[in-house]
C-alpha cells in the first residue's frame, strides 16, 4: 500500500494558498498531556513509563507518556492490561484541577490569535485562523508561534495540523508527533485521503473499520469509489461524512459558542454481546470515561441514559433521572447496570453499548457531545 509522503515546505511559504474560499485550520493537540504535566511538575517522573489514572483492579488509564507507548499502553486501557504490557509502569492520580489551570493558560494564547476557537478537550483544539487578530497570512507561521508561546508559559510541547478543513486538520496533527507540526494543502488533501488506511481516519474505530473491509473498503481510494447511497445504506447519518472526507471535503465550522447539553461516550464492539455480565463489565470504562471529563469541566448532571444498538442496528434508550446530581461514578454505574439489566434478555445480540449524563448544570461552550473512546 503507498505511503503518503508529506512535501516539505520552507517556513514563510503560504501553502494554504490565498484564494477567499479556502478556509485556514489549525488543530492544536497537547503531547500527552496529562502525563506530561505530572512529568513538568515532578522531575523524578521524566524519562519514565507514566500513566495517570487509578491502578486498582478495575481501574482505567487516563492518559500514557510516550515512554509507556512504547509498551503499547494507551488512554481507555484498563489498568491491570497496561500493568502487564508494562511491568515497570508508575501510577498517578490524575490532578484534573491543575490540568484546567494549564489549558486555560493554552486557551488564552490561542485567543490571542481568533476567537474562532473549538475547544475538543483540555488538551486539544480547533482554531480558523482565516481572518486573525494578528494579521498573518501564514497559517504555518501561526502555529509556529502559539506552539513556542505553549512551551514558553507551561514548558509542555503541542503538536498542529494545518489545513483547510478540520478532518484534514486533526490528522495532519498526528502526523510529526511528538513536537511536530505537519500541512496538508487543498492541492495534496483528496492524495492524502485516498493513500490513507481507513482505519486511520479521525472517527473510524475499529469496529466501523471491520465493516468497511467487508465491503472491500480498506483505503480512502476504496471509500471514494462507493456512491452516497451505498454508504448511507450500510453505515446510516455517517454515510454522507464518509463519503465527504473521501474526497478531502468536510464543511463543519469551527463552532466557538456550542452549548453542551450532555455528555456521553460510546463503544461498538468488534463482536456482539449477548451476556449482560459482559455487557455490565463493558459500561465501566465508559463510564469512567464520562465521569473523568465530568470531573475535569466541573460538570454535573441528574440524568443517566444507557444507549443500546442492537445487531439489526436497531436502537433502544433507557434513562433515569434523580432528584439532586449524580453523586458520582459509583451512583452512575449502578443506575446505569439497573438501565441495562431491565431490557436483558436482549431481543438480539447488542452491537453497541453507550451512556450519557445530561440536565447538566452548565452551559459550557464545547465540542462535540459525544466523546469517542476510539476502541
Amino acid at each position: 500500500m503507498a505511503v503518503y509522503q508529506m512535501p516539505a515546505y520552507p517556513v514563510g511559504t503560504d501553502v494554504m494558498g490565498s484564494a477567499q474560499n479556502v478556509r485556514k485550520i489549525i488543530h492544536v493537540d497537547m503531547d500527552a498531556f496529562y502525563a506530561s504535566v505530572e512529568q513538568r511538575d515532578n522531575p523524578e517522573l521524566r524519562g519514565l513509563p507514566l500513566a495517570v489514572g487509578g491502578s486498582a483492579a478495575r481501574g482505567v488509564v487516563a492518559a500514557a507518556s510516550y515512554e509507556a507507548r512504547v509498551f503499547g499502553v494507551h488512554s481507555a486501557m484498563p489498568s491491570v492490561t497496561a500493568k502487564r504490557k508494562c511491568p515497570d509502569l508508575i501510577f498517578v492520580p490524575p490532578r484534573f484541577d491543575v490540568y484546567k489551570v494549564v489549558s486555560q493558560q493554552i486557551r488564552e494564547i490561542f485567543a490571542e490569535y481568533t476567537p474562532l476557537i473549538e475547544p475538543v478537550s483540555l488538551d486539544e483544539a480547533y482554531l480558523d485562523v482565516t481572518e486573525n487578530l494578528k494579521g498573518m497570512e501564514i497559517a504555518t507561521e501561526i502555529a509556529l508561534e502559539i506552539r513556542a508561546k505553549i512551551k514558553a508559559v507551561t514548558g509542555l510541547n503541542a503538536s498542529a495540523g494545518i489545513s483547510y478543513n478540520k478532518f484534514l486538520a486533526k490528522m495532519a496533527s498526528d502526523l510529526n508527533k511528538p513536537n511536530g507540526q505537519a500541512v496538508i494543502t487543498p492541492k495534496n488533501g483528496p492524495g492524502f485521503v485516498e493513500a490513507l488506511p481507513v482505519k486511520k481516519f479521525h472517527g473510524v474505530g475499529p469496529a466501523t473499520a471491520e465493516r468497511m473491509k467487508q465491503h472491500g473498503i480498506e483505503t480512502g481510494l476504496d471509500l471514494k469509489s462507493k456512491s452516497l447511497a451505498f454508504l448511507q445504506q450500510h453505515f446510516g447519518k455517517s454515510g454522507p461524512y464518509f463519503y465527504g472526507i473521501a474526497r478531502g471535503i468536510d464543511e463543519r465550522q469551527v463552532r466557538p459558542d456550542r452549548i453542551r447539553k450532555s455528555v456521553g461516550a460510546e463503544d461498538t464492539f468488534v463482536e456482539d454481546i449477548d451476556d449482560l455480565d459482559r455487557a455490565k463489565a463493558d459500561l465501566r470504562p465508559l463510564a469512567e470515561k464520562v465521569w473523568r471529563y465530568c470531573e475535569a469541566h466541573d460538570i454535573m448532571g441528574k440524568t443517566v441514559t444507557v444507549k443500546i444498538k442492537y445487531s439489526d442496528f436497531s436502537p433502544a434508550t433507557r434513562s433515569q433521572t434523580v432528584s439532586g446530581a449524580v453523586s458520582g461514578i459509583d451512583q452512575m454505574l449502578e443506575i446505569a447496570e439497573y438501565l441495562l439489566a431491565s431490557v436483558f434478555p436482549f431481543k438480539r445480540p447488542v452491537r453497541l453499548l453507550g451512556i450519557t449524563l445530561s440536565s447538566l448544570n452548565t452551559e459550557e461552550s464545547g465540542q462535540e457531545p459525544q466523546l469517542a473512546l476510539g476502541l
